[in-house]
């Protein structure tokens, strides 16, 4: 009884730190979240008001939405860009990943080691030759270009490829014997048994591609074309005296990541639990 009493207390205490701990991570996005309701007179009004006394609730965001410089429009270069890249390199990344785990042949091992050592090369070090053959085949400055940077990852190709190599060889020998080949075998078998994993890797392929800003930077010059990390140096520049816009924005554009986080992250723990359960 004793024993029982101890163990709960320490669950309670235990609960309670991680609760208080959570509250001290939250604090500078519920920070940023009031501030973006606040006029701009009482943003660094010390102490700290968490509740405003005047809330701004539309002009803030309509300022920020449909103002001098209209966050809708970024937004939607933003989405087609993430949206694109993220569909593109997970088809080429979970083809790849299962010919490197279910197709063999005498030169998989090398070949693949040789994708592998290209995630070595800083993407700094490309930058160059990639702004060069970019102008010269006229994909600099489009979107186009920008989707297909980010569409062929070798992070992906790898992470994948451990999830399909979980996948029983016998499965893939029975569909052999039934006639199938291996895309039918990739569709029907494969895909189906890695989907989390493949949900997982889609939702980070889709945060890195929103967060991106080394890559808009470099290989967009026309302002409609501008993502949101691009436009939100821009606003940021351009609006640096109103900090209450700036959190507005700020807010915009983190929510998207927050929605697609909150729908997938039942997809995040089953890929989790895939790889933690193999063989």
């Amino acid at each position: 009884m004793g024993t029982t009493t101890a163990f709960q207390w320490r669950k309670g205490l235990v609960t309670v730190l991680m609760f208080a701990v959570s509250i001290l991570f939250l604090l500078p996005f519920i920070w940023m979240l009031v501030t973006s309701f606040k006029s701009e007179n009482e943003v660094f009004v010390y102490p700290i008001q968490w509740i405003p006394k005047h809330w701004r609730l539309v002009e803030n965001y309509k300022e920020v939405w449909v103002g001098q410089y209209p966050f809708y429009r970024y937004y939607w270069n933003s989405i087609q860009v993430g949206v694109a890249t993220t569909l593109i390199s997970c088809a080429v990344s979970s083809l790849a990943a299962y010919g490197f785990s279910k197709i063999r042949f005498k030169a998989s091992g090398p070949l693949f080691l040789i994708v592998l050592a290209t995630y070595m090369v800083p993407g700094q070090a490309t930058l160059i030759p990639q702004f060069i053959l970019y102008r010269n085949i006229g994909l600099f400055d489009s979107h186009l270009g920008l989707i297909l940077i980010g569409s062929f990852s070798v992070l992906g190709t790898f992470m994948l490829r451990q999830f399909f190599m979980g996948v029983h060889q016998e499965y893939v020998e029975s569909a052999k014997i039934d006639g199938a080949g291996h895309f039918r075998i990739f569709r029907s078998i494969g895909f189906p048994l890695v989907r989390p994993a493949i949900a997982t890797y889609a939702i980070l392929r889709f945060i890195w591609t929103w967060n991106d800003y080394q890559n808009p930077l470099i290989f967009l010059r026309t302002d409609q074309l501008y993502t949101l990390p691009l436009a939100m140096q821009k606003f940021t520049s351009m609006s640096g005296e109103f900090y209450s816009l700036i959190m507005a924005a700020a807010v915009s554009a983190i929510l998207p990541l927050f929605i697609v986080f909150v729908v997938g992250q039942k997809s995040v723990i089953e890929g989790i639990a895939l790889g933690g359960v193999k063989g």
